[in-house]
């Protein structure tokens, strides 16, 4: 009830619901025209039977005649009077009964009732409202983003220009708005001068306009665009965008750089300043069948196993953890330490043969020209002709063809990466890889976070989300040196050093044991230990680096955080 205020503003206002409420109200008037009328004939007819009734008892006969009620304690004796009741009963029937309920549901009841529904569909923000996101685009990176900030206590908004679009959104359980991109008055509403980020995630005509028409009501918010093609990077630049990126590339590089044999064992996936955060797969090193405590890794190194992936899985990197062939490794360090990490396992074994890149779509390029650039053969399996660019890397034909695939080298890959589009093509193609090839290493790329799971229960080393991507890269941007979203479930986070833990060593914290986290790096004022000594007494107004999945950060936080 205490929405029906605003329920009705909102259907007040409306310039439809006015015309249909003037059309309610003639109707309406049209048949109190015949009630009189009809009274007044009654009477008449009445005075010539000679019977004599008031006029309200004529209004009183009329209607229980039209709704067909006839309670029978007034009548007509002569015929002209039981014709002019049939005629009144007949009229009745087509008024009261059809015209009456079908005028007001079409003209009322039903505008009432869509009028509720847009209701809920908010188009501005409160004034105070501040320090919040707004997401522009409604596809399923700008949901995975919603998720993201969600998690981390950041107010957000959607933008969609269709109010049904809005409703469906808001019964999924998110924050959308209604407003067109192109309107500055939609970024006044949704007090875009006092955001955080605005985040485009458009195609780059809309992101390009969108962005020049932020500027103009909000000229210092940072603004966050994607470009789908790489001429439009200066263009979406020029109309007032912070920062540009191109996603699928992106997620092509990152498919890239995490294959085997690049001459090194380990390869960066994310850095703050000197501390490397990298992902090192166990297998054909010394390390496999030890446990993390027997690995000798940090006297060798003065470097730490961080966490473990296991099946796509993240495991914590406790003592008696064993490496298995199958488990990558989350290693922090210096360059220096990263380089002694590949002395000590040693270097990993040549190519003999090319890496297989199934699709030659934005993605599957991104990831072919990482490769080249460290020297490293591909060959890339696309069925459409347009996207082939030479008769060396690529192979033509269907990723489904056994021949197809012999002819691009699977007996003899040593990785292959699943870079389509296509999420059931994705997992079809890593169950038939991993059938042809059980020891060959397969990334696969994700469009839905939904199938992370399925495909690495089919068979998928590593699973990279273009959605979860983007969201991190958002995240990071977002929350500068306070939070740093690495790869599907892993956070680098940043608190200080509480009553909890003061005065107390990391052996003795047992936070590990009791929260799943791991400690990188301990910063005092500008100086950064990377891999602190575990006996060393932790400094109240210290500020830690903490690794760990998002349950592990969650019990650290409401552990040791107040």
């Amino acid at each position: 009830m205490k929405f029906l205020p605003s329920q009705l503003l909102y259907f007040f206002h409306d310039r439809r619901a006015q015309r249909n409420l003037h059309s309610l109200i003639r109707f309406i008037l049209f048949l109190c025209l015949f009630i009189g009328m009809y009274s007044v004939i009654f009477h008449v007819l009445m005075e010539m039977e000679g019977q004599h009734y008031s006029w309200i008892t004529g209004i009183y006969w009329t209607l229980t005649v039209m709704s067909t009620l006839g309670f029978g304690d007034i009548t007509f004796t002569s015929d002209i009077g039981r014709i002019f009741s049939l005629c009144v009963l007949m009229s009745g029937i087509v008024f009261l009964l059809v015209m009456l309920p079908f005028t007001f549901i079409q003209f009322f009841y039903a505008p009432f009732l869509e009028a509720q529904s847009k209701s809920r569909a908010a188009r501005e923000l409160p004034e105070d409202t501040s320090g919040h996101l707004i997401i522009i685009g409604s596809d399923r990176v700008a949901l995975s983003l919603a998720s993201r900030v969600r998690q981390f206590n950041y107010q957000y908004c959607i933008l969609v220009n269709e109010v049904n679009h809005a409703l469906d959104l808001v019964d999924q359980g998110y924050k959308a708005v209604v407003g067109d991109s192109d309107n500055p008055e939609t970024y006044s509403l949704l007090r875009a001068d006092q955001a955080a980020m605005v985040v485009l995630l458009s195609d780059d005509m809309k992101n390009t306009n969108a962005a020049y028409t932020i500027r103009e009501v909000a000229p210092h918010v940072q603004v966050v665009a994607n470009a789908d093609s790489e001429e439009s990077v200066d263009i979406l630049q020029l109309a007032g965008s912070s920062h540009v990126f191109q996603f699928m590339y992106m997620l092509g590089e990152m498919l890239a750089r995490r294959t085997l044999g690049t001459g090194t064992r380990s390869n960066i996936i994310g850095s703050i300043k000197q501390l490397n955060i990298a992902e090192a797969p166990a297998v054909d090193t010394p390390l496999v069948g030890r446990t993390v405590k027997d690995s000798g890794l940090r006297d060798a190194t003065g470097m730490n196993i961080v966490g473990l992936w296991e099946h796509g899985r993240l495991v914590p990197a406790r003592p008696e953890t064993v490496i298995s062939a199958k488990t990558i490794m989350i290693l922090a360090g210096t360059e220096e330490q990263l380089d002694a990490y590949d002395d000590f396992v040693g270097e990993a074994p040549p190519m003999e043969a090319p890496v297989l890149i199934l699709g030659g779509g934005r993605v599957g390029q991104s990831a072919a020209n990482v490769l080249e650039q460290r020297n490293i053969d591909y060959k890339i399996v696309e069925k459409n002709p347009k996207l082939i660019h030479d008769d060396i890397h690529y192979v033509h034909g269907s990723a489904s063809d056994l021949e197809t695939l012999k002819a691009a080298g699977i007996d003899s890959a040593p990785s292959v990466f699943v870079t389509t589009h296509n999420d059931d093509l994705n997992i079809y193609l890593t169950i038939y890889c991993r059938r042809l090839r059980p020891d060959i290493q397969i990334i696969s790329r994700a469009t839905f976070d939904r199938n992370i799971n399925v495909l690495h229960k089919a068979g998928a080393d590593l699973v990279m989300s273009y959605a979860t991507m983007t969201a991190n890269t958002i995240i990071n941007l977002l929350s500068p040196g306070k939070v740093m979203t690495l790869t599907e479930g892993l956070n680098i986070f940043r608190v200080e050093v509480g009553p909890s833990l003061a005065g107390k060593t990391l052996m003795d914290s047992s936070i590990r044991d009791d929260t799943g986290c791991s400690i990188i790096a301990v910063s005092r004022d500008d100086e950064m230990e990377i891999n602190p000594d575990p006996t060393t007494p932790l400094g109240k107004g210290s500020s830690l680096l903490v690794i760990g999945a998002v349950e592990d950060e969650r019990r650290f936080l409401d552990k040791y955080q107040a």
